[in-house]
């Protein structure tokens, strides 16, 4: 069978794609974004905005939230659902602290990947051979992944220095990299404080400065993940079993067996994810994912199951995450960078006709603004939850018009009819 013939067998069975934006027009919409935070940086004195310290903790925030989408995108591009990303990134953060103690941060990680793999094999069992429904079993290792790293935790880590019940001993981090000479420039272009040019050189300074191996490795994947399922055959036979799996299988595609190779890779970014939060940590803790799974999931369906758009979703939570953590303050600023962004969002789906949208996201916005204005703070309560809800407000509302893979969380048995 070659690849030809069966993109031949798929596309027949699948709406043809939508015409795809060029890369300039992305480049032109993220100049245009950092000139609009440029803005608000100004008229609000936050400086902490475009600070390469908030774009160093954004990116260190958004490693986790971009693998646990990108381990979402490849369960469900294969048909599966996978909502036990936070279960399989438990197993991660444990495995990360478990063998990181004691043999060094690279075998944390791998014992990570090791965990969050057998996680998505057990997903892969229940789900493909079993055909046991794909939420109640992703929900089932969710619950049951805190509880047993909870009990193993406590049986290994109680009587260890520096550990506890609900603790690892201390991880040491891996290196981090730094482009020689960029970052003194750079730095010294942030601190004249002008319009764009030094949010520009803070943006970048974040980027090339004390960057962790770990983050270095997120990013090959996410090319590595692009090109694998949008340039090899096997990428396109993985695809298929999510679109037309009986289509697939007549064309000689073992169904089977790709579904379990997706899972299994779902399993392993998703504790790979995991370990980098408890390295980044210097150790596990008992409820260190914190619902990022979660928000994994959520970023993935806001980039339309795309490698880009998972990236883009999980910079948003991470940016968010970075700027509650400098206070109060830049929270508030936070309020009148997002009505902005809400009211632009309304313009677009205006555009695009969808008026229920566009009002709401107009009302939201002039809302965010006026309590911007009326006030000096934001309360503290709310600081913490700022980037859940500003992440979830943002991602629902500017969900494109999604793409799902037809065939996603159904059952196919070898030899049935599609």
């Amino acid at each position: 069978m070659s690849a030809s013939g069966l993109a031949v067998g798929v596309q027949e069975t699948v709406a043809p794609p939508r015409r795809r934006a060029s890369p300039m027009i992305y480049f032109l919409l993220a100049i245009a974004a950092l000139l609009v935070v440029s803005l608000v940086r100004v008229l609000t004195g936050a400086g902490n905005l475009t600070s390469s310290g908030t774009v160093a903790a954004a990116l260190t925030a958004a490693v986790p939230i971009a693998l646990a989408g990108l381990a979402g995108l490849w369960s469900e591009r294969a048909g599966v659902i996978n909502i036990g990303l936070e279960g399989m990134m438990v197993l991660g953060t444990f495995g990360a602290g478990l063998f990181g103690w004691q043999w060094g941060p690279w075998a944390g990680v791998l014992a990570g990947v090791v965990l969050g793999a057998f996680g998505g094999l057990i997903h892969a069992i229940a789900t493909v051979t079993f055909g046991v429904d794909h939420i109640i079993s992703g929900v089932a290792i969710t619950l049951a992944a805190p509880g047993l790293t909870l009990f193993l935790a406590k049986l290994y880590f109680t009587d260890a220095p520096g550990g506890g019940q609900k603790q690892s001993p201390p991880i040491e981090d891996v290196p981090h990299v730094t482009i020689p000479g960029l970052s003194s420039v750079l730095g010294d272009i942030e601190q004249q404080q002008w319009f764009f040019v030094s949010d520009l050189a803070g943006l970048l300074r974040g980027l090339t400065t004390d960057v962790s191996l770990l983050t270095l490795l997120a990013v090959v994947l996410f090319f590595a993940t692009a090109y694998v399922l949008w340039r090899t055959a096997f990428g396109l036979r993985l695809r298929s079993c999510g679109e037309a799996p009986h289509a697939a299988e007549s064309l000689g595609v073992n169904v089977y067996k790709y579904k379990y190779a997706a899972i299994t890779m779902s399993g392993a970014l998703a504790g790979l994810g995991g370990a980098i939060l408890a390295v980044a940590s210097s150790q596990f803790r008992d409820g260190q994912t914190g619902g990022r799974g979660y928000i994994g999931l959520a970023s993935m369906i806001f980039g339309n199951w795309r490698p880009g758009g998972v990236a883009a979703g999980a910079g948003l939570f991470g940016y968010t995450d970075a700027m509650q953590l400098r206070g109060e303050g830049a929270v508030h600023a936070l309020l009148l960078l997002l009505g902005i962004a809400l009211l632009v969002l309304a313009v677009v789906q205006l555009r695009a006709k969808r008026y229920v949208v566009a009002g709401v996201a107009t009302v939201i916005g002039v809302l965010f603004i006026l309590w911007f204005a009326l006030t000096d703070q934001v309360p503290p309560e709310l600081v913490s939850a700022a980037p859940y809800v500003v992440t979830l407000l943002v991602l629902s509302l500017a969900a494109q018009r999604l793409r799902v893979p037809k065939w996603i969380g159904r059952t196919h048995r070898r030899g049935e009819g599609g």
